[in-house]
């Protein structure tokens, strides 16, 4: 956990991570508050490298990242893995509305992690959705939200240059966590090696490190420890086509 608090990470659980991100898609009840901070008193913690689901698992276990990173992946028989999706603190994973769900993917902790249950969020939008009409809305978006991400990801492996996929990886990476107040106007915390950071956007190591170094020469960047500035956002923005997803109109209504 020191690497982790030197970078500038604070790997302590914040009750308060879900009902903040959850909050910018509805209206929550202080019950519903509640209920979310209460998924804070159970916790489990998992060293980086620990798989937390395996593909083909019965998602029925659904958790909440309380601190650290995670993502959804899969490896081919070679060795070459695809990063799909970055697991960050406020998210909820092991979570889907189909009838008898397993996992598509495996995930696994890139940093120590901190979980809670979530199982009671659960059950509360699954089996009791009337009581809980703020949640429940809110969850839904997410899914909404999610889908939009892997749109995104898609979108750069696919087709956006290795410079351009890049600026908007840093750019997406700084959304996320600033809905859960994680990240400033120009600076985000991104505890990720280089190789996993190329690992999700489909570069060789050695095609990323000369892409980070043209984003710094062109004072785009700082990128040192872990922790990235961004030094023109707007231009980064600009270049990469960035722009945040919104999934609802309620969304949209409050950007």
């Amino acid at each position: 956990m020191e690497r982790w608090r030197a970078l500038g990470l604070d790997t302590s659980p914040h009750a308060d991570l879900i009902a903040q991100r959850l909050s910018h898609f509805a209206e929550l009840s202080g019950r519903e508050i509640a209920l979310l901070e209460s998924l804070a008193q159970h916790t489990d913690e998992s060293a980086a490298g620990t798989e937390l689901i395996r593909e083909g698992q019965s998602l029925d276990s659904p958790r909440l990242m309380m601190a650290g990173w995670a993502c959804r992946y899969r490896t081919l028989p070679d060795g070459r893995r695809q990063i799909f999706k970055f697991i960050l603190p406020g998210d909820l994973f092991g979570f889907c509305l189909r009838p008898k769900a397993v996992a598509l993917t495996a995930t696994i902790a890139l940093t120590p992690v901190v979980t809670a249950d979530a199982s009671p969020l659960a059950t509360a939008i699954t089996k009791d959705a009337a009581s809980h009409p703020g949640l429940t809305q809110a969850c839904y978006a997410t899914v909404g939200l999610n889908e939009a991400y892997l749109l995104n990801q898609l979108v750069r492996v696919g087709r956006q240059t290795a410079y351009e996929r890049t600026a908007h990886f840093i750019l997406e990476i700084r959304e996320r966590l600033s809905m859960v107040g994680l990240a400033g106007e120009a600076s985000v915390a991104i505890p990720l090696t280089q190789e996993i950071m190329a690992d999700a956007l489909g570069l060789s190591v050695v095609h990323l490190n000369r892409t980070l170094q043209q984003l710094r020469r062109n004072q785009l960047i700082e990128f040192k420890g872990g922790m990235v500035r961004l030094l023109q956002p707007q231009r980064l923005a600009e270049i990469a086509n960035f722009r945040a997803p919104h999934v609802t109109e309620t969304a949209r209504a409050a950007a």
